[in-house]
């Protein structure tokens, strides 16, 4: 089953985000807990959304996402920022499904986009995301300012 997220489900949802840091290969950067996800999710002013699957009882996987804009079509589009699902319910219909509500989100709110990324190394979720009709973006790079660059960065805003 997949529904959207609720504040219940925020520990699971966190262990989750644990798992796919590890399957990256990044688990030493992945520094999220409980709070943050609750807060961000469910806080006077939430900045991102979530779906989960549920099988017989227990969330295997979730989506974590938010609006991002396009300024061509002139309307929100959605970012999915992560998509993770066990292993062992891997198969079953739960990352179709998943990306499906976040498809059927755009389509009843008029989005444009639902647009993600994927490390390269990734070869089975490319496979996964091309299967569906998904496009990879290849001429786009992406860039990140994070710790003292972004500091330093901000310091010339004076």
């Amino acid at each position: 089953m997949i529904r959207r997220a609720t504040e219940a489900d925020v520990p699971a949802i966190t262990a989750l985000v644990h798992e796919l840091a590890a399957y990256e290969k990044s688990s030493s950067l992945c520094t999220v807990r409980e709070q943050h996800l609750r807060s961000a999710l469910f806080g006077t002013q939430p900045s991102v959304f979530a779906h989960v699957a549920e099988s017989e009882g227990t969330v295997v996987g979730c989506a974590l996402w938010f609006l991002n804009f396009s300024t061509w079509d002139g309307v929100n589009g959605i970012y999915l920022e992560d998509l993770y699902v066990q292993p062992a319910a891997r198969g079953g219909g739960f990352g179709t499904g998943l990306l499906a509500a976040l498809a059927a989100e755009c389509v009843a709110q008029d989005y444009t986009r639902l647009t993600w990324s994927v490390l390269d190394w990734n070869t089975p979720s490319i496979g996964f995301y091309r299967s569906l009709g998904a496009q990879s973006q290849d001429e786009w790079t992406t860039f990140r300012l994070t710790e003292g660059a972004l500091a330093e960065l901000a310091a010339k805003a004076g």
